[in-house]
């Protein structure tokens, strides 16, 4: 009898709450070789990339200690970071 390979679940850090999650439970977000910064829905775009919940209190931690700078190796504006945080679905509330 055959056995069934099962398949390997990508699991991805998120830089706000440091938790392991699946790549579909996180947005992507991208530094792309032209040096804008942002959210990848596909998770498929050119770039250094880093990981993030769906989450606002994410997103804040993750800002307030720098992690998306020191991540994507680059330095973000605040007007980026002010679209990313337009662009968090509005319908997730945090669990903490």
């Amino acid at each position: 009898m055959k056995k069934v390979k099962r398949r390997k679940i990508p699991l991805r850090t998120c830089i706000g709450c440091q938790e392991q999650k699946t790549k579909k439970e996180l947005i992507r977000i991208v530094r792309t070789p032209t040096g804008t910064v942002e959210f990848d829905p596909t998770g498929k775009k050119a770039g250094r990339g880093a990981y993030i919940c769906k989450r606002r209190s994410c997103l804040e931690k993750a800002v307030n200690a720098k992690r998306i700078e020191k991540s994507l190796r680059h330095e973000v504006s605040p007007q980026i970071l002010l679209d990313l945080e337009q662009q968090l679905p509005e319908d997730e509330f945090d669990e903490e």
